[in-house]
């Protein structure tokens, strides 16, 4: 499909956040944790309060590229796309009233990651939630939940929803997937990476039928401070310019 561009239509930092945005939806397809054309990520507007990116219901995450991705306000209204020709894609519902709801209440949040990757869909569904079996499962130590309530297409759900974030990072939504957000599509990025690696390596453990090997609650208290804002450099700093690279060895396409 092509799409013109849409960079003359678009400020410089609206451009750079697309190509981020766009890159975004290429590595979640490239790691795994894509489901064909469902989910959403989305991003801020830098300098336009209230407004996101998010992708046109209908293309896949490997086909998303800067111009392809839809602005929208927070009302649900959209304020550009590009042409699509006789599909004419549109926005998902469910993504609405997800992303719109945290870029309200957590304007910080630059980026928001909604994914239905299989192992963090997985863990979704286990009573016990995710286990801080790992070192990489600790940074979760004190992740949030949040209870299915069917699709999310009730404008009603978005208080819960908020609520059970809170000011975190992290939010499994039970019976259903998880979501991430960052202050950067970077670091989101880094959060939802991490956290279907700390998923994956629970059920490889569970799946052994062994004894899983407890942490004292001490150690496991300093190895999630070691993780937290203040503590070390921001998620995605070092690593997100190199899976750009990567990107740009593999399909600079995203960038149009």
């Amino acid at each position: 499909m092509q799409i013109q561009s849409m960079q003359p239509l678009c400020t410089p930092e609206e451009w750079q956040a697309r190509i981020d945005l766009a890159a975004c939806y290429r590595l979640v397809d490239l790691y795994g944790m894509s489901d064909m054309m469902a989910n959403h990520i989305s991003s801020h507007v830098p300098g336009e309060p209230g407004a996101f990116l998010i992708n046109p219901y209908g293309m896949m995450y490997e086909e998303i590229t800067a111009s392809s991705l839809i602005k929208v306000n927070l009302a649900g209204d959209i304020l550009a796309k590009p042409h699509f020709g006789e599909l004419d894609y549109g926005i998902n519902r469910a993504g609405y009233v997800i992303h719109s709801a945290i870029h309200e209440k957590r304007p910080e949040a630059a980026c928001i990651i909604h994914t239905h990757a299989w192992a963090s869909m997985a863990v979704s569904a286990l009573a016990c939630g995710l286990l801080p079996i790992t070192q990489t499962a600790m940074r979760f130590l004190k992740v949030r939940y949040h209870d299915y309530q069917g699709v999310v297409l009730d404008d009603a759900e978005k208080a819960s929803l908020i609520a059970d974030l809170g000011g975190g990072e992290v939010l499994i939504l039970r019976n259903h997937g998880a979501l991430v957000v960052g202050r950067t599509v970077g670091e989101a990025f880094n959060w939802a990476h991490r956290l279907e690696l700390a998923c994956r390596t629970q059920l490889a453990a569970m799946a052994t039928n062994s004894p899983l090997n407890e942490v004292p609650a001490p150690v496991l208290e300093a190895t999630w401070n070691n993780y937290q804002r203040g503590t070390r450099r921001p998620y995605g700093l070092m690593e997100w310019p190199a899976l750009l690279r990567k990107l740009e060895r593999l399909d600079p396409g995203y960038r149009s």
